[in-house]
């Protein structure tokens, strides 16, 4: 994509894949009505939050919703990578939840334990039951330390994932800080599918990036499961052979069997690696309420959906979001899919509780940015449409791109990004 395309798509992808989703013409708040119905919405990151504020508000107030988030605040993934670089703090990336109340969202902090299909009805930890005529899971990732072995939670306070935007993107940064110059950080990449596939590859710029100006002696060794880089790799290839030569290490079909946290090192197939600092990805399934509720497809770790409504393969009435998904082809696991993935599901939703059927050709668009170094990005952005021959959404031809190279110009767009999705789904 040439600059004037990408610029054109940043601005315009979110509103084009919005407005291919919506079913009325509201665009603020919602006014008071007699509500038609109740959803509930369990969790609160880039798919729950959209889902609940565009229901309230695609629905002009005929929708009653819930949101049930455990957290107290909204932390970022996308862009914690920086608090382990330096130049962004955890305040940065965190937002409340308030002006969500704003549209009439009945945001719950509470967690729920645990879902009855049959009665509709939500178990919480803090209060009593709450009933629902149709439901919303967007549960993220559970990580599945139990797959490597010694990696037990014990080894888990000092062998930090940080892939939870949180106090561990704290305590990883701090073990940075701590290291001697000279040190080694070794991070573990599991198998592919997995959370937000660059992650790995731009947290290794940025703990080079810390290393390069504080620590210049010290190394980073990437341990990548899969054969290569899963995303962007001549453009990561590029940034490190460029900026960071002879600082990032990087070895394909290197998954780690074991850890052990007080050597600290990690195994493979066929090396014993020592590291000052540990940072180990497990591999990931849906979260655990996803499965406890049964929503997983058989033989794997992810929750099949009809990609007309986010509704599960496994129970009508409920409905799928985000990371937690059986992905459709060539769609990754990233907070910009999961913010369209709650416009959809609330766009269908919305069409169902008025008992007409949803959107038949929806269009949702997706951009991940990386920071190889604290100025410049490096982007993949694709647009994904309903095939209704194959029951799902594929990449629409030409519509897909990656930068030509990093740049400043992209850092720019980078942060605006994050600024205006953290607004569309939480202001």
């Amino acid at each position: 994509m040439n600059r004037f395309a990408r610029r054109d798509f940043l601005k315009t992808s979110s509103a084009i894949a919005a407005a291919s989703l919506l079913p009325g013409c509201a665009t603020g708040p919602a006014v008071p009505s007699k509500p038609i119905g109740r959803v509930i919405v369990i969790g609160g990151g880039f798919g729950g939050a959209t889902a609940a504020k565009y229901l309230r508000m695609w629905s002009e107030g005929t929708i009653e919703v819930f949101l049930i988030e455990r957290n107290p605040e909204f932390i970022s993934c996308p862009t914690s990578n920086l608090v382990l670089g330096g130049t962004r703090t955890l305040a940065d990336i965190t937002r409340s939840y308030a002006k969500l109340r704003e549209y009439g969202v009945q945001v719950l902090r509470d967690e729920a334990t645990a879902i009855n299909v049959e009665k509709k009805r939500v178990s919480l930890k803090r209060i009593e039951d709450l009933p629902y005529d149709r439901l919303i899971v967007s549960p993220a990732v559970d990580l599945m330390h139990e797959a490597i072995e010694g990696y037990d939670a014990e080894a888990q306070k000092t062998v930090l994932h940080a892939w939870k935007a949180g106090p561990e993107t704290v305590a990883l940064r701090q073990q940075l800080e701590a290291m001697p110059d000279g040190g080694v950080c070794v991070i573990g990449v599991p198998r592919s599918p997995f959370r937000c596939p660059p992650g790995p590859y731009e947290r290794a710029c940025q703990i080079a990036f810390y290393f390069k100006s504080a620590k210049p002696r010290s190394k980073v060794i990437v341990l990548d499961a899969n054969e290569d880089l899963v995303s962007k790799p001549a453009l990561f290839k590029a940034a490190w052979n460029d900026l960071y030569k002879g600082t990032i290490e990087y070895r394909g079909n290197s998954e780690i069997k074991a850890v052990d946290a007080p050597a600290k090192t990690v195994k493979t197939d066929f090396d014993t690696i020592k590291g000052d600092v540990l940072n180990v990805l497990p591999p990931m399934r849906a979260g655990g309420i996803a499965r406890t509720a049964g929503l997983l497809t058989p033989n794997t770790h992810w929750c099949g959906v009809d990609w007309l409504s986010m509704e599960s393969t496994a129970h009508k009435g409920i409905h799928v979001l985000g990371d937690a998904t059986l992905s459709a082809p060539a769609m990754p696991k990233s907070g910009h899919m999961a913010n369209n993935h709650g416009k959809l599901a609330a766009a269908a939703i919305i069409e169902l509780m008025n008992g007409r059927a949803p959107n038949p050709q929806p269009v949702i668009a997706n951009t991940c940015y990386s920071f190889v170094s604290d100025k410049e990005v490096i982007h993949v952005a694709s647009v994904h449409r309903y095939d209704p021959a194959q029951k799902t959404l594929t990449v629409v031809p030409g519509a897909s791109g990656v930068s030509a190279s990093r740049s400043e110009l992209e850092g720019t767009y980078a942060w605006a990004w994050a600024q205006n999705i953290w607004a569309d789904m939480l202001g």
